[in-house]
C-alpha cells in the first residue's frame, strides 16, 4: 500500500512539474487573416473571377430558354425530324450548361485554395515563430471547423496579435477595422 502512495506522489509531482513548464497560447486564424493586407486582395480576385463566370453561366442559360420558348412556340408546326433534332440540341445545351456550372465551382475553388495555401503558410510560420521567440510549448487554433477548440482562453495567452506584428501587419481592433462587404471574424475575447 505504501508503495501505491508513493508512486502516486511521485506521479502526481511529474504531472504537476511538467505542468508548470508548459506555456500554452491560442490563436484565431481567422482574425489574423482578416488583418491581413492579401486577404483583400484574395477576396477581390475572387469576387472577379466568380462574376466572369457567372457572366458565362448566364450566357449559355439565356441561349438555352431562347431556344427552349422557341421549340415550345413552334413545336405543333415542326416535322417530326426538326422537332427530334431540336430536342437532342436541347438536351445538349441542357448538359452543356451544367456542365459549365459545375467547372464553374471546381475553377472556383481551386483558384481559391491557390491563392489560400501561401497565406495559411505565412500565417503558420507566423505561428510557429512567435510559439519559438515567446517559449510556447502549444499553441491551439480558437476554432476548427466552425467549433470551438479554445473553451476558455484568457487574452493574455492569446497570440494573435503578435503573430500579426511577426507578419509585419498592426492590428487593428474590431472597432477601428474598416467596413468591408463581407464579415470578419473578431478576436475572441
Amino acid at each position: 500500500m505504501k508503495k501505491l502512495v508513493l508512486l502516486f506522489v511521485l506521479g502526481f509531482a511529474a504531472v504537476t512539474t511538467y505542468a508548470q513548464t508548459t506555456k500554452i497560447g491560442y490563436a484565431d486564424p481567422d482574425y489574423i487573416l482578416s488583418q491581413l493586407p492579401e486577404s483583400k486582395q484574395i477576396e477581390t480576385e475572387l469576387k472577379s473571377l466568380q462574376t466572369q463566370l457567372k457572366n458565362q453561366v448566364d450566357s449559355k442559360y439565356a441561349e438555352f430558354q431562347k431556344k427552349l420558348k422557341d421549340y415550345q412556340d413552334n413545336i405543333n408546326t415542326m416535322l417530326a425530324p426538326v422537332r427530334e433534332n431540336t430536342e437532342r440540341e436541347l438536351q445538349q445545351l441542357q448538359q452543356n450548361l451544367e456542365k459549365l456550372q459545375q467547372d464553374a465551382q471546381t475553377s472556383i475553388q481551386s483558384k481559391q485554395q491557390q491563392l489560400m495555401a501561401p497565406v495559411y503558410q505565412k500565417i503558420g510560420k507566423g505561428i510557429e515563430e512567435v510559439a519559438k521567440e515567446n517559449a510556447y510549448t502549444l499553441i491551439l487554433s480558437n476554432q476548427v471547423g466552425g467549433l470551438d477548440v479554445v473553451l476558455f482562453g484568457d487574452d493574455k495567452v492569446d497570440v494573435s496579435d503578435l503573430v500579426l506584428k511577426k507578419l509585419g501587419v498592426t492590428p487593428v481592433k474590431p472597432a477601428e477595422a474598416p467596413a468591408t462587404t463581407t464579415p470578419t471574424t473578431t478576436k475572441p475575447k
